[in-house]
């Protein structure tokens, strides 16, 4: 018997991966399928397109990616950037030591990436500046006053804008997924965390809600392929 899946408002049920001390073979195993599905699917060039819109001119630009996971984003832009001549400053953060250990270790050839091991919600990561702030598959980890909160914040510190890619939350993104799992052969942290996640998400009009909220003039909010918006915010 199938279960039944309620998806008009979003769950507050929590994700094994919220516990920041997690460390060890399933975790990097789950870091490491996020970022495949993430590719495989077209995620990384979802939030690799919003940053282009955003990018004004050919100087130096900070880039910091939040929920880093195991850094795939960040060598995808350094690729970018060295392709494109863009000079990145690409900073990533994450509040797992042991994630932000083994993002390092996978960008050892990249010069122009570093990782911070940091909680977003800190006194330190309230100081830090940057042109241009991301959060891929990592705002939904959140409830909606701490996402009101944050997103002032980031707008607040981002001197060019903000690029957002999360998860539409549907019945139909919930079945594909499950369907996924099989294929993929995920282990119980990515079945379980990856279900939860897409109830966690978003429809449209909450997005457009959010922005309302925060005043914010000059934004887009597309659907994309796979079950994703691209939520681009503009300061300039």
């Amino acid at each position: 018997m199938t279960t039944k899946i309620n998806t008009k408002y979003r769950t507050e049920e929590t994700e094994i991966m919220d516990d920041f001390s997690l460390q060890g073979e399933e975790l990097r195993d789950a870091l490491d399928k996020i970022a495949s599905i993430n590719q495989l699917l077209g995620g990384n060039q979802l939030t690799l397109q919003g940053v282009k819109k955003l990018i004004p001119t050919q100087d130096e630009i900070t880039i910091v990616d939040v929920g880093c996971g195991n850094g795939d984003m960040l060598r995808t832009l350094a690729d970018f950037g060295l392709k494109n001549n863009y000079k990145f400053n690409l900073i990533g953060i994450d509040a797992n030591d042991f994630t932000i250990n083994y993002a390092a270790k996978l960008s050892e050839t990249y010069s122009n990436i570093t990782y911070k091991c940091e909680d977003i919600f800190s006194e330190s990561f309230m100081q830090l500046q940057y042109d241009i702030i991301l959060c891929t598959l990592t705002l939904h980890h959140f409830k909606n006053d701490q996402i009101n909160y944050l997103l002032q914040l980031f707008y607040k510190r981002a001197r060019i804008g903000i690029v957002i890619n999360d998860l539409h939350r549907s019945i139909i993104a919930y079945r594909a997924f499950q369907l996924i799992c099989f294929l993929f052969r995920l282990n119980r942290m990515s079945r379980e965390d990856g279900l939860i996640s897409i109830l966690r998400g978003f429809k449209k009009q909450e997005l457009i809600d959010f922005s309302k909220k925060n005043q914010f003039k000059n934004y887009t909010i597309h659907w994309k392929w796979a079950f994703r918006y691209q939520w681009v915010i503009k300061k300039i």
